[in-house]
This record gives C-alpha cells, structure tokens and sequence, in this order.
C-alpha cells in the first residue's frame, strides 16, 4: 500500500519544468525563513537619516539616469545633471512604492486560501512585513532627498487596480518578477558605489538583500503555478505579464522630472526613447528575467510580442 508521504514524494518529483525538478515548497520556505531571521534590517535604526549630503555626491550612478550620454546630457552642466539624478531616484522610488502595495495585496490574495500554519504562508507573510518597511523607507529617503514624490499616472494607476484585480497566481508572481528584478539590478550596481551619496547606498543595500528572497520565494512559486495552472491561465498570464511590461516601462521614469530641473519635457522623452544606451540599460537590466520567463514558458505569442514593444527585450 502506498502511504501519503510516499504519495506526496511522487507528486512532488512528477513537477518537473524545463528547468529541472521543482523543490518542495515548504523547504524552500523554511531556508527563506530562516535568512530572513539572520539578515532583516530596521531601515530606521540601520540607516543613518540625520547625516548631511555631501555635495560632490550623486543620488543615482550617472550611467544609470536615463539620459545619460544623449545629446542633451552633453548640454546639461555637472550641477543640472546630479539634481536630475536626484529627481530620477525620487520617481523610481515612488515607483517601488507604488509596485509594492500592489505586491502586498497580491501576496495577501495568494495566501488567502492556503494552509495558514504552512512555513509557505509564513513566509509571505514575512515578505509582506519586508514590503511595508521598504515603502517606508523609500518614503523617508524621498522626503529626505528633497525631491517631490512621483506617482504614475492616473491611466497606470487605475490600470494596474484593474490587472491586480484580474490578475492569475502565475500573473502575479510574472509581475511581482517584474517590479523586483530590473530595480534590483541597478541597486546592486548602486549599493557599492562611492559616488553615491551613502544614505541611497544604504537603502539600496537592504532592499537587494531582503529582495534576494521575494525573488528567489517568486521564481519558485512561478514555476510552480506555470507547470500545475490550465492552459488557459498560462495564456492568460503571458498577456497579462507582457501588458505588465509596457506599463512598468512607460512608468519606469516620471517624464515631469525634466521639467523640474529645466529641461523641455517633450525634448528630454524623445532622446530618450531614442538612446542607444538606455535601451541597453534596460534590457540589460532585464535580462537575467527575461531569459527565466522564456525557459519556463512565458514569453511566447503575442505576450512576447508585448514584451518586445516594451522595449525590456530584444527582438
């Protein structure tokens, strides 16, 4: 006779993806647990808020602004340039903010019906108590840098209320992917460097830290729901994930930040949206994404099409 841990055994190797044999969800849970006892950090207490900024210092890599090595940054003084970085670093954190609050009512609806004492909830559900202190954070260093907030636009806003609501299990962590990846790869090139000022530095490297493990809890998650979910919600999630990419592309930086340091809004999208260098960036950025969604599946059809229109993938 065949016993349930016998049974479960099976189930478990029978989960298999291009890129292996899936590992047991509450294991993986459990190590992410156990990190996030060992490296969690109060942004508060961590973080030194009071010391001043050091003036020679810029608030984002000069490679990673987005007009970086257009005809108009050659144009834009030593000054211009660092407070654009300034500005730029407010949107994306601005826009951090914005993809974590959707990422907290995600996790919040995929745990909703799973077993609540699992290390699998538990874990989300520390993930959750991570993404509030990150929105904090970000928050703080916002106002701290002087910078105004930048929300996405009406449109987006309501159109990520929409998709969120619609949203698949597998459409959620492809987005949940999305929003964590691409930030995490500029942080990462962020947190070491010393032309930055040393708070921004700080952020940084507790968010790349703490969001090694959504990332690693996502992708596993992900490949999960992409071998187990109906034909239909595969499809319906390549869309979904390749709609979510044109979203966050769009939104990736708020256009009103050349308006506030001096620069002709319409010149500045244009050299933009025209940058060899930006395209680069981005795509660089999204790369070690992008290569997983494709070996697993997600990038097929007109999905990919849409994540090609992004601009995020090459074609």
């Amino acid at each position: 006779m065949t016993t349930a841990p016998d049974i479960a055994a099976t189930e478990r190797e029978a989960l298999r993806d291009a890129l292996g044999l899936l590992k047991d969800r509450e294991q993986v849970a459990e190590r992410l647990l156990e990190s996030s006892r060992k490296h969690s950090f109060d942004p508060d207490t961590e973080l030194d808020w009071d010391a001043p900024f050091e003036d020679d210092k810029w608030f984002w890599p000069p490679e990673l602004v987005s007009l970086y090595d257009t005809p108009l940054w050659r144009r834009m003084s030593q000054e211009q340039r660092k407070d654009l970085a300034r500005h730029e670093a407010a949107s994306l954190a601005s826009l951090g903010i914005w993809f974590e609050v959707i990422l907290m009512q995600l996790l919040v609806r995929h745990i909703y019906d799973k077993p609540l004492t699992s290390n699998h909830v538990r874990y989300a559900l520390t993930e959750i108590a991570d993404e509030c202190r990150h929105s904090m954070m970000f928050a703080r260093m916002i106002k701290q840098g002087g910078a105004p907030a930048y929300p996405v636009s009406r449109l987006h806003h309501n159109l990520a209320r929409v998709l969120k609501t619609v949203s698949t299990t597998p459409g959620s962590f492809t987005a949940t992917l999305l929003g964590e990846e691409i930030l995490d790869w500029m942080q990462r090139l962020t947190f070491p460097d010393e032309r930055v000022q040393q708070l921004v530095r700080g952020v940084t490297r507790i968010h790349v830290i703490e969001e090694a493990r959504h990332v690693r809890y996502a992708r596993e998650e992900l490949r999960r729901q992409m071998v187990t979910c109906p034909r239909w919600e595969a499809e319906l999630t390549r869309i979904s994930s390749g709609e979510a990419a044109r979203v966050f592309s769009i939104s990736f930086v708020n256009p009103q930040v050349y308006e506030n340091v001096g620069l002709d809004k319409r010149e500045a999208v244009a050299q933009v949206k025209a940058s060899g260098h930006r395209r680069e960036i981005m795509q660089t950025g999204a790369k070690r994404l992008t290569d997983f969604l494709d070996e697993i599946g997600v990038l097929r059809g007109a999905g990919r099409r849409l994540w090609v229109s992004s601009g995020l993938l090459a074609k």
